[in-house]
């Protein structure tokens, strides 16, 4: 299993971030960078011969004085079924690796965290390899975007290629609704903690009402990004992905969060960075 964890001091308490890799998947390049404008972007990933190497993806555990917060599940083991979907995107464009023992429940086990001592799931977005995991939080209080839960759900879910159909039954996520406060260059934010050192935050863009979480270490920021970027050198370079619904709405979050990060120290974290793991074991700021 590939863990990496911080330690932050919070007076006389400590707080943890784990980076947990729930296997690895495969996507096409025009996904990771948009080939072509507008309509033209997401059919180019279908023309597109060229994948990815296997690429992390990454679920992040914080465990908090208030108690543990977990934000995006991973991937599940039912999406090596992928390649039986009806879905055209499901089944050619995206290829899934996971062990049993990958999927978070068990990592978070292995790391003395049990399903009751989880008190909230963040979803950035409902992607299949984000919500794949929910079936370990059952007794979780879980936070979805309204925008992002009417997106997914249902039959016009499915055919956008959500996973609607895999949730389980008991499933039924806390709006998660963020104030008009801003925080730095975001214009809509939510305090997820009493303390406020965790915030989460409007990131439109690979999908509408896409979110992170901000996690706060003294001056430093810890962006666990979900999916604004597939990795850091794009998202200083402004470069839209290829199945952002609006590539305007993506490339302002792009160039907020790049803000951002000028004006405070940010260790910024992708789920499908390669080197967010490493990135976060290290404290490794942008542009540093």
């Amino acid at each position: 299993m590939l863990m990496a964890s911080i330690n932050i001091e919070l007076g006389e308490f400590l707080m943890r971030i784990h980076a947990i890799q729930t296997g690895t998947v495969r996507i096409k390049t025009a996904q990771v960078e948009g080939h072509g404008h507008g309509l033209r972007r997401f059919p180019a990933i279908f023309a597109d011969a060229n994948w990815t190497e296997w690429l992390p993806t990454y679920a992040w555990a914080i465990e908090h004085p208030e108690g543990v917060i977990v934000v995006d599940t991973g991937q599940g083991l039912h999406l090596l079924e992928s390649a039986k979907s009806l879905h055209p995107y499901v089944r050619w464009e995206v290829a899934f690796r996971i062990e049993r023992e990958e999927e978070i429940g068990p990592q978070l086990r292995a790391l003395g965290i049990g399903p009751r001592d989880v008190k909230k799931v963040i979803l950035t977005h409902l992607h299949m390899d984000h919500d794949g995991g929910l079936a370990h939080f059952p007794d979780s209080e879980i936070l979805v975007a309204p925008g992002e839960l009417r997106a997914a759900s249902g039959w016009a879910g499915r055919i956008r290629g959500y996973l609607p159909q895999r949730w389980p039954k008991w499933f039924d996520p806390i709006p998660l609704d963020l104030a008009a406060g801003p925080f730095g260059p975001f214009a809509r934010s939510r305090r997820l903690t009493v303390a406020g050192d965790i915030v989460a935050l409007a990131t439109p863009g690979h999908t509408a009402d896409h979110v992170s979480v901000v996690v706060q270490d003294g001056d430093t920021a810890v962006f666990l990004a979900g999916d604004t970027s597939y990795n850091e050198a794009l998202m200083l370079a402004g470069k839209v992905d290829g199945v952002s619904p609006d590539e305007r709405v993506s490339k302002a979050t792009l160039e907020a969060i790049s803000g951002f990060a000028k004006n405070c120290p940010t260790v910024y974290l992708p789920t499908h960075d390669p080197e967010s793991r490493s990135r976060l074991a290290n404290r490794s700021i942008v542009g540093r």
